[in-house]
């Protein structure tokens, strides 16, 4: 595509959603600051009206419908932020919506997309899949002669989502990087575009989860690619396959794009929670979490991470410490075969870990001849570093053991 033909003025966008879109603060961030030696700060979109980036699209797109379209009404497929983003939309302008979800939708969203809705649009679940359920919007959509409005791969959906770039050029314009996180990439495009065509010497880093790299994946093919599957934790950019259009835009804009560990974003959940009191959802603690990945290139440089969204659900926190635990080394599981001689079990507890370790799972795995067979365990470390002394005497005290957390079919499995 050459970029010069397309007609994207996301200056004009913000114009026309600023009655409705939040103006969302950019703000220094001080430890981050101090840990990266650079000027961190926060683009803060899990303040807005949604708790997410994406009305901006979803409100620039059905604004910019004709009468005609306004009065067919819209409908989309979503079941999380995009969802959100057009319920209010269509509360905001009058509009009939027809929102389709996937039968397993979580209550929790469900409600907040009525919410947001307040009268105005109707939820159809459907399908066990997303794809199942897009294709029955779709249809829908055909069959009523109404606008269906996608959650990334639309001009106008992207020019809405450039508006977060026009917002941090007014406030930081002398800055350098900005850190950008991509799920079906209509964010990075919109940005990319809008950075380039005002600020061209600004760096800016595409991010996407480790376990759905849907952009790195259409740059090595040259175009968007179907991933066969994709870990779904990461859920607000856990995409399959990018858009053309975002294709075409961000990899001509973009200066990097860097796939970022899912026990890293969750480590910086919690570091944001703890220090900050920000309730970031793993979409939206992306761009923070690369940091550590680009640590030496924005050594004194001005930064902006662009926090996309806070729809984090509470009940997954247990989850997210588990996972954080585990990236940074605190947390091993284990099958261990007991030595069979009296006292075994004790010699684990007193010599095999250490003072300050701790078994947080025991469990035989065999219904039968249970305590002479393997057993489950999960021990936490008080340092990362104690797990090299750990394993030497597993070693030493002739213990058959082996470690699973490397083994990503056998620990989803067992734990």
């Amino acid at each position: 595509m050459d970029l010069s033909t397309l007609s994207l003025d996301s200056q004009q966008a913000a114009e026309r959603i600023k009655d409705v879109v939040n103006r969302t603060p950019l703000q220094y961030n001080l430890h981050l600051s101090e840990k990266y030696g650079a000027e961190v700060y926060l683009k803060r979109e899990d303040l807005q009206v949604v708790r997410s980036y994406k009305l901006r699209g979803a409100y620039n797109k059905i604004v910019s419908l004709s009468e005609e379209e306004r009065n067919k009404g819209v409908t989309c497929a979503s079941a999380g932020n995009h969802a959100q983003g057009v319920a209010l939309s269509c509360k905001k302008l009058g509009i009939k919506g027809v929102i389709f979800m996937p039968g397993p939708t979580p209550r929790q969203k469900i409600t907040q997309t009525e919410m947001w809705g307040n009268g105005q649009i109707e939820i159809v679940l459907t399908g066990d899949t997303f794809d199942d359920c897009q294709k029955a919007a779709l249809d829908y959509t055909k069959e009523h002669g109404m606008t269906f409005i996608p959650p990334f791969d639309d001009l106008k959906v992207i020019e809405g989502q450039g508006t977060v770039a026009v917002e941090i050029l007014e406030d930081l314009p002398d800055l350098d990087a900005i850190f950008i996180p991509i799920g079906g990439g209509g964010l990075s495009s919109g940005v990319s575009y809008h950075m380039r065509k005002h600020a061209p010497a600004v760096k800016l880093y595409g991010v996407e989860p480790e376990g759905a790299p849907s952009m790195l994946a259409a740059l090595k093919n040259q175009g968007p690619i179907e991933l066969e599957q994709i870990n779904k934790f990461v859920d607000g950019a856990a995409v399959k396959k990018v858009g053309t259009l975002t294709y075409d835009i961000s990899s001509q804009l973009l200066d990097s794009v860097k796939p970022i560990p899912e026990g890293k974003i969750c480590t910086t959940i919690l570091q944001l929670y703890n220090k900050d009191a920000i309730v970031a959802e793993p979409a939206g603690a992306l761009s923070i979490a690369a940091l550590e990945f680009h640590k030496e290139e924005i050594k004194g440089k001005k930064v902006v991470c662009v926090v996309s969204g806070g729809n984090n659900d509470i009940d997954r926190m247990s989850e997210i410490k588990e996972m954080s635990l585990l990236y940074e080394g605190f947390k091993h599981y284990f099958i261990v075969r007991f030595p069979q001689r009296p006292g075994a079990l004790r010699l684990l507890v007193t010599e095999v870990l250490g003072p300050k370790d701790d078994i947080t799972r025991f469990e035989y795995i065999k219904k039968t001849e249970r305590e002479r067979g393997p057993a489950l365990i999960g021990i936490e470390l008080n340092d990362p570093k104690d797990y090299t002394s750990l394993i030497e005497r597993f070693k030493a005290y002739k213990f058959d053991f082996m470690e699973i957390n490397k083994d990503q079919t056998l620990f989803e499995y067992l734990v």
